[in-house]
């Protein structure tokens, strides 16, 4: 492998994916600039054409981009299925939010006409993840598509052949040449593109570490759009839960659901000391019961391993600096084999432990016991994060109570916190994002509004405080 190449391997095999070029990004802004004008110049009707073409070849082509997904990020192949019909289903809640909330507006005032329009900003950025390769950065690429911007998407060095089928698939739905450009390359290739003088804004999904040095660099450029959705420190309080084994399911999808590798997923129980030992029990059968394996395995499993090696490195890590600070052990994380990233379920009570408000990006769950509903919140927001946060059990009374105290972008209800409407916004606060939410929101940050005050005729100003003759 040369150092201008990047490859692509299958975490559960090992076997290479994808090969290709790294960089290419002041090619690819030239390109992108080189097509906007075309491309914001087509109406709104023209490229919803093309976006619902799209839908189309995705539809069409679904079992290869999931399996591509699969063999990229191992996720198992039900749950890349099912990422596969959000990128499908991402255009027609697009196009709704565009019109619902970036729409043109008019009204007639005294034979005036007060409008509001929206344009493309330009030339946008878009940095994907390689938890969701293709619906997270198509939650991006949609929305500033159909307002008329081009992209320069770089997808994580995990999951290049992912973004690369997803390209070839808005060429075949017909999107003029230059208007999506993909660059390939790690964080070097990144830190170029979000740096490039010739790009007018970026639309970033990723960790908080890197959203933070993004709006320090951003800072200094205050006309580009920057949207960060980042991750999570997630909350999860069980409170006068009256079926606990609905409950113990709730929190293993929150914790565990793709590996513990999406940002929603549930990082903290927080439970009442009254039913923590029972509701832990419950847990520990369950998450037993778990298969791990491979995407294509038969019986298919639960979950499939996390990125690689070195992310199960990481999380391995913690798991000992948990330990080492008092913490208790219920269910150990473990690698499950020598070579690969494969990882049991880990349960780990760490009341009253000091511990590091960080987001373990896997399968790692913090159980802290509290005695009254007033700590379980003072616990929950004790986080400089504030993305996700769930409470099950209780009543209507005690859900207000804590959708009102709660410091979160999501706020459920005996639901997963990993669970969220497309056709609502979705974000956080805090190191979770910069009040740019995504999904039914993303149309606000691709966009720009102009107002206009428009008469059809030429009519004299009527002007008060002048010396006539």
């Amino acid at each position: 492998m040369s150092a201008s190449e990047l490859l692509s391997f299958d975490p559960c095999t090992g076997e290479l994916v994808w090969q290709g070029p790294i960089g290419g990004t002041d090619a690819a802004v030239r390109a992108a600039r080189g097509a906007l004008r075309g491309w914001s110049q087509a109406t709104f009707t023209e490229r919803v054409r093309v976006a619902e073409t799209f839908r189309e070849v995705v539809l069409q082509n679904g079992p290869e981009l999931a399996t591509i997904i699969s063999r990229e990020t191992g996720k198992p192949h039900w749950e890349a299925k099912t990422e596969v019909a959000s990128v499908a289903a991402k255009i027609e809640i697009s196009v709704e939010a565009y019109v619902t909330r970036t729409g043109d507006r008019e009204a007639q005032a005294q034979g005036i006409r007060q409008a509001v329009r929206h344009k493309p900003h330009g030339v946008l950025a878009v940095l994907g993840p390689y938890n969701f390769p293709a619906h997270l950065p198509n939650g991006h690429i949609v929305p500033a598509l159909l307002a008329g911007n081009a992209i320069v998407f770089k997808p994580s060095e995990f999951t290049p052949a992912t973004a690369e089928l997803l390209a070839g698939f808005w060429r075949e739905a017909g999107l003029p040449d230059g208007v999506l450009q993909v660059v390939q390359g790690n964080g070097a290739t990144g830190r170029d593109l979000a740096s490039h003088p010739g790009i007018d804004g970026l639309l970033f999904t990723g960790s908080a570490a890197t959203g933070a040095a993004l709006a320090r660099q951003y800072a200094e450029t205050p006309h580009k759009v920057l949207a960060l959705e980042m991750g999570g420190n997630n909350p999860l309080i069980v409170w006068d839960a009256d079926d606990l084994d609905a409950a113990a399911s709730i929190v293993i999808q929150s914790a565990f659901l793709s590996a513990g590798q999406r940002c929603s997923c549930a990082r903290r129980l927080i439970v009442s000391q009254a039913q923590a030992d029972a509701l832990i029990d419950r847990l520990v059968d369950v998450t037993r019961q778990i298969r791990i394996g491979a995407p294509f395995d038969d019986p298919e499993p639960f979950m499939g391993p996390v990125i690689d090696n070195a992310a199960a490195d990481r999380l391995l890590a913690a798991a000992r600096g948990l330990s080492a600070r008092s913490a208790k052990t219920i269910a150990p994380l473990e690698r499950l084999f020598e070579d690969k990233p494969f990882l049991s379920p880990a349960i780990i009570d760490v009341t009253g432990a000091e511990v590091a408000d960080e987001e373990y990006f896997g399968p790692l769950l913090q159980v802290q016991r509290v005695t009254d509903f007033e700590a379980a919140i003072a616990v929950a927001n004790h986080t400089r994060f504030g993305l996700a946060a769930s409470l099950v059990g209780g009543d209507e009374a005690l859900y207000r109570r804590f959708w009102q105290d709660s410091r979160a972008g999501v706020v459920n209800w005996n639901r997963p916190t990993n669970g969220a409407a497309s056709s609502a916004p979705f974000g956080g606060i805090g190191a979770s994002g910069n009040h740019r939410p995504s999904a039914f929101y993303a149309a606000d940050y691709v966009a720009w509004p102009v107002a206009s005050l428009e008469a059809s005729r030429l009519v004299p100003i009527e002007m008060k405080g002048l010396n006539r003759p």
